[in-house]
């Protein structure tokens, strides 16, 4: 593997976007790592790589791997566990909205129903106006994302539907 500058930019900025994502930085740079790699890479590989421990690394390779966006391989001959990235770039950035759905828009529309529904004397009806309205917009954007994140193959026909309307 190559390791240029562009490399290197691509692994950090990756890593920078990652956080943004609300996962850890080495878990987002194993896998711009693992983008960018074209063969099966294993623990020690990575970990020398992005300078980063053995027991940091294998716990980044787990939560990727539960997050499915790559897989454990065996080579022959070969008592190392290897990893790929998912092959499937769609499949990956589904997995991605998935689980970005699950763990950040789903926990924070949940705590704004709850909040709404306390039944507080204190609450000023201009702020419980504004809640209201702001837990419908979420609702909303609820029901879109459900229905896009149902089904793989209808969300990429969707995305291919919209593709035809963002400007070039």
């Amino acid at each position: 593997m190559l390791k240029s500058e562009e490399f290197v930019k691509f692994i950090e900025s990756w890593g920078t976007m990652g956080v943004l994502w609300g996962i850890n930085r080495s878990m987002a740079r194993i896998h711009a790592f693992m983008i960018l790699s074209e063969n099966p890479v294993d623990l020690d590989e990575i970990s020398k790589a992005l300078y980063i421990s053995r027991g940091n690394a294998s716990m980044c390779l787990k939560e990727l791997r539960n997050w499915g966006v790559i897989q454990r391989v065996h080579i022959s001959g070969e008592r190392r566990d290897f990893y790929v990235i998912e092959p499937d770039v769609w499949k990956m950035f589904f997995r991605i909205a998935v689980e970005r759905k699950k763990r950040e828009f789903d926990p924070a529309l949940d705590t704004l129903r709850q909040l709404i529904a306390e039944k507080d004397s204190k609450k000023v009806k201009k702020v419980s106006d504004r809640l209201q309205r702001i837990e419908e917009t979420f609702s909303t954007f609820d029901r879109i994302l459900n229905k896009f994140l149902e089904n793989e193959k209808t969300s990429r026909i969707m995305i291919e539907f919209f593709k035809n309307f963002a400007p070039r």
